[in-house]
Parts: C-alpha cells; structure tokens; sequence
C-alpha cells in the first residue's frame, strides 16, 4: 500500500504567473480525496504534477510503501474528456492499457467487464457510434482495468446531464470499493466532493495553497440527492460562506 506526499513549494508558469505555492498534503493508501477550488486554482496543474506530466516545479512528490520509497506508482489518469481512440472499439481501447500478459490471462473477462459497467455487448462499438455517457464508462473502465493503486480524476463528469453524471458516480463508487485504489478527484461541485469523498481539499485562488482540509464522516455509497449530502453543503456553506471562491473566513 502507498503512501502520497505533496509538498509543492512553488510552481510557475511560462508566464511567470506563479500557479501554486506552500501547497503540501500527505494522502493514505485507499483514501478518496476531492479537490476544491475557484477556477484558475492549479487544480489540474496540480494533478498533472503528481502524474508526472509536468515537472517543473519546486518541491517534491513521493511515494512511500512500508519502509521504501516507490516513484513510479501504477497510475491512471481519467481527464475531463474521454479521450477514445476514434478508430478503435470499445474492446482495442480497453485493451491498449493492458499489459501483454494481462490481455492474455485476464482476471475478468471482457465481456464481464463490460456488463459490470453497463456496456454489455458493445465491445465490437466505436467511440463514435456511443453517447456521451456511454463514453465516459468506457474512460472510467479503463481507468480501473488496470488495478491502479493510484487514480486521478479531472472533472471525470462535467457537461454531462445531471442523471448520467449521477449513474456514473455511483459506478465510480463501485468500482473503487472492489480495488480500493487512491484517488485524488478535482471538482467544482462541493455537492459532488461531498458525495463521492473522504476528505475535502479546499484550495486558495492563485497562487494556490490549502486553505481547509476537511473529513467527510458519511458512509460509502452515497448519491449526491442524499439528505446526508444536502445537509453537509449547507452546514459547511453556512459555516464558510466564502470558501469556494477561495477563502476560508469563518462566518
């Protein structure tokens, strides 16, 4: 099991805008974290620092398990867009993440694979030939194909139709409760952070810091609808009525 360390001291942009600054959290193994903040926060640059796309920055980011230090994770990223090959099925796009030995010997099945995300007998389908959210079931499988330990999430949901986004977090759910991989998921939803979290990471606006760390104490499954949910939006926006546009004054 892994151990995520962020200590971002500083990073710039091209520009010279600096995006983050003293920004550091530690995340536990099998832990779901939201991410939270104003746009133009550094939330995706920050996920695309902790992926390893982006290294230019001061600071460090590591992974620990037990008494090693490990740096290259098993990691998926799962971005705001699906992302498909469009001249490849639904089953050749599941396929490319996976390591020869697994497409040989697979744990599931894919056929069982598919039916387990809803997709039962589209394996032969284009990206184009399916709707938006059959798309993102596709990315949100492929994203967990491959037993990742760590997972990230960029606004996996947005644009899409409130039901579909709704079918696809409790999927989500699912999935992650049969691996417990860790997951670090950017919104801007604190109704979809409170849903599907753990914990909440609320940012600053630029230069971007952590500003409140807060543990979700609901039981796993829930749907954004829950009273459970709506009661804690409220609570914390009563409490810090300014804390999504990046500041966490008390009321």
């Amino acid at each position: 099991m892994t151990v995520l360390t962020v200590d971002v001291r500083k990073k710039v942009y091209a520009n010279d805008c600096c995006a983050i600054e003293n920004l550091a959290f530690a995340v536990q193994p099998g832990e779901f974290v939201a991410i939270v903040g104003p746009s133009g926060a550094g939330k995706t640059t920050l996920l695309n620092l902790i992926a390893g796309l982006d290294r230019e920055m001061q600071g460090s980011i590591s992974f620990h398990s037990g008494q090693e230090r490990r740096t290259t994770p098993r990691t998926s990223f799962m971005f705001q867009e699906p992302r498909l090959i469009p001249w490849l099925s639904v089953q050749q796009n599941l396929e490319l993440v996976l390591t020869a030995q697994l497409r040989a010997h697979p744990v599931i099945a894919m056929p069982d694979l598919l039916a387990l995300v809803g997709l039962a007998g589209c394996a032969a389908m284009f990206p184009g030939q399916l709707s938006g959210g059959m798309q993102r079931r596709v990315a949100l499988l492929r994203a967990f194909i491959i037993e990742p330990s760590l997972l990230l999430m960029d606004e996996p949901f947005q644009s899409l139709d409130a039901p579909t986004a709704n079918q696809l977090r409790i999927l989500l759910q699912e999935l992650w409760q049969r691996t417990r991989p860790t997951v670090l998921f950017v919104t801007h939803s604190l109704r979809e952070a409170i849903s599907l979290a753990d914990r909440i990471l609320f940012l600053s606006g630029q230069p971007s810091r952590i500003i409140l760390d807060l543990p979700i104490d609901l039981a796993h499954p829930r749907a954004i609808e829950d009273a459970s949910v709506q009661n804690l939006h409220e609570s914390i926006l009563n409490r810090y009525p300014l804390l999504l546009t990046g500041q966490s004054t008390p009321a």
